[in-house]
């Protein structure tokens, strides 16, 4: 489980995320927010359980925290800590349904007690929902077999006529009608391996109704377990849902089903989703465009959220289908995705052998297509390709490469491993890049919106593996860097121009100057306007 402590104190936030043994009541991390606006930032992208939070702040009190809470997420406990004994707070903390609402200092005895309260009906709720008693008593009913025949049809491309549909939906109690929908892929990982031949069937029946917990709240929802393996869900937004806010509210929600399996089905799953799309008459080329993501970008990864790009960009441009899908050879190479390439190539290579096998000019095509792909790639690394490769070389010169795909594919191979083992020292690290766009984007635009999230947009990466990433190359978070480089900035202005206090707050993106000044003196042990007298 994970939890938030909300205080612009930050003595106590500080103090109470690391001193008490959080541990021991089940919660696996503890974030701080020293502002209501920061504690909705992180709620936004991580899959926060419980949330304890001062009653008094500015911009925002924790009784109107709550309320945006509960708007987001009902599911999520709040405790509320208070240094007044005030009937008319406490009435409002438990008409939002908070746990407890406890005086400050609170005792250890107090506070972890409020939290193991919040821990048990967190149990209660979600056991429930995953609980072997109601998926045995779905898996025993003969509509849920109905409904899921029916999708697995759509997803074949059988088509039905529009008054056949519209039949079979009301018949089989669906409320998904012809309109726009987006489709959802999850893939089960290596931890449920282990029930394969015990339990396997009732674990996939407690996904789908957490799922359809998840879910429900906001979209209509039709899952199946589809014949690849994997289970699928056709999500209809309800009309209350804006369409603005549809992809951004839909990752969310798959974050939250990825957590909630992992916590209390002890397993990981992998989801790709879709963008919008017109059901039922796009529905079968959909679902097998987010087969494909699976199967040819994410390559081995696991345990990621992925949206399935535009439709239409990723057609295949002519009769080869694999060799023009995305991501394509080049691409792979130049992010030095080793795997996915050599993958790649043995998708090509398994539609050479299913669909022409007897034709030359497709093996001519292909080998064209990879062999000026390396030549490329070799010439964007300062290499030739016969410098690489070496006797490889005179296959495709004396055109013996191209006599055969099984020639072809040997030397296809072969290439691969020469390119990677004589570049190897060339290859940008993908990671590395990502971190510059986000600081040079930060830089630009600090007196803007820097968010996790805008961040996220601007590199067309989730929030969460964008906050992993960065934590990984560089040491800190992404919002320990933006703090940092804000004060910096506000250090230098303050010892270079002659800009009062509040015009700097503004250019570093803080539009209250009392919190911007409260953040410099907790950071410097002076205001602004001191630092700036004895610099």
């Amino acid at each position: 489980m994970q939890m938030i402590i909300v205080d612009d104190e930050a003595h106590w936030a500080d103090n109470l995320s690391m001193n008490k043994p959080w541990h021991t009541l089940g919660i696996e991390q503890v974030h701080k927010a020293y502002s209501a606006q920061e504690a909705l930032r992180i709620i936004e992208t991580h899959p926060i359980d419980i949330v304890i939070s001062d009653v008094l702040m500015p911009e925002m009190t924790g009784i109107e925290l709550i309320g945006e809470i509960r708007e987001r997420d009902k599911n999520i406990k709040c405790i509320i800590l208070s240094g007044h004994s005030d009937f008319e707070y406490a009435k409002e903390a438990l008409r939002h349904q908070a746990v407890d609402y406890l005086l400050k200092p609170p005792t250890d005895e107090e506070l972890l007690g409020a939290v193991q309260s919040a821990v048990e009906q967190l149990k209660t709720e979600w056991e429930s929902v995953s609980s072997n008693e109601r998926t045995q008593f779905t898996l025993r009913e003969n509509l849920p077999l109905l409904r899921g025949q029916l999708l697995l049809s759509a997803f074949r491309g059988e088509r039905l006529p529009e008054e056949e549909w519209t039949r079979k939906l009301e018949t089989y109690g669906l409320p998904i009608r012809d309109g726009e929908c987006a489709l959802l892929l999850v893939r089960m990982e290596d931890e449920f391996v282990q029930y394969r031949n015990n339990g396997r069937q009732l674990l996939e029946y407690a996904i789908i109704n957490i799922a359809e917990e998840i879910f429900g709240e906001l979209s209509h929802v039709w899952g199946v377990k589809e014949e690849h393996g994997y289970l699928a869900f056709l999500l209809q937004f309800k009309d209350s849902v804006q369409d603005a806010g549809k992809e951004v509210l839909l990752e969310k929600l798959a974050m939250q089903l990825q957590s909630k399996v992992k916590q209390y089905l002890k397993g990981a799953v992998s989801i790709v989703t879709t963008e919008q799309f017109r059901f039922p008459s796009e529905l079968s080329k959909r679902y097998r465009h987010a087969l494909a993501y699976f199967r040819q970008i994410v390559g081995d990864e696991r345990e990621f959220i992925m949206r399935a790009g535009d439709l239409e960009s990723s057609l295949s441009h002519g009769a080869l289908d694999a060799i023009h899908t995305p991501p394509g050879l080049n691409n792979l190479l130049e992010a030095g995705r080793w795997d996915a390439a050599e993958l790649k190539l043995h998708d090509i290579f398994a539609e050479l052998d299913e669909k022409w096998s007897e034709s030359w000019e497709h093996c001519l095509e292909t080998g064209s297509i990879i062999v000026s792909t390396y030549a490329h790639f070799a010439h964007r690394n300062g290499h030739t390709l016969a410098g690489l490769l070496g006797d490889e070389m005179e296959a495709v010169q004396n055109g013996e490469a191209f006599s055969s795909i099984g020639k072809l594919r040997s030397w296809s191979l072969e290439g691969l491993g020469k390119l990677k083992e004589g570049t190897s020292n060339d290859v940008k690290d993908i990671r590395s890049v990502y971190v510059k766009k986000i600081q040079e984007f930060v830089q630009a635009n600090l007196h803007h919106d820097v968010s996790l999230r805008a961040l996220a947009d601007h590199v067309n990466l989730h929030p969460t593996h964008l906050s992993k990433l960065y934590k990984i190359e560089t040491g800190e978070g992404v919002s320990e860097y933006v703090s940092r480089l804000r004060l910096e900035t506000a250090c230098h202005k303050l010892k270079t121009t002659d800009r009062k206090v509040y015009e700097i707050s503004a250019d570093i993106g803080y539009l209250d100057p009392a919190y911007f000044i409260k953040v410099f003196k907790r950071q410097f042990g002076v205001t602004p306007q001191e630092y700036r007298e004895r610099n």
